[in-house]
């Protein structure tokens, strides 16, 4: 089943609308991506930047992806 999602996705098929998948991806990328800079920015060990940015970034994905309907 995992197989068969992640052909979905890399192909275009698993979302009704791809575009707006791609995007709401890219915003999570993007706040993890400030999350891990800043804290590195204000002196927080390299390690502990990149579980804390994880951790933020990966709790925003379902709200990110609440509303993306699956064809």
């Amino acid at each position: 089943m995992a197989t068969n999602s992640m052909t979905l996705f890399f192909q275009g098929k698993l979302f009704a609308d791809p575009s707006k998948a791609y995007r709401q991806l890219a915003v999570g990328g993007g706040v993890t991506a400030v999350v891990l800079v800043v804290l590195s920015l204000i002196g927080a060990p390299v390690w502990l930047a990149a579980i804390v940015g994880g951790l933020i970034g990966g709790a925003i994905q379902p709200y990110l992806f609440k509303d993306l309907k699956y064809r």
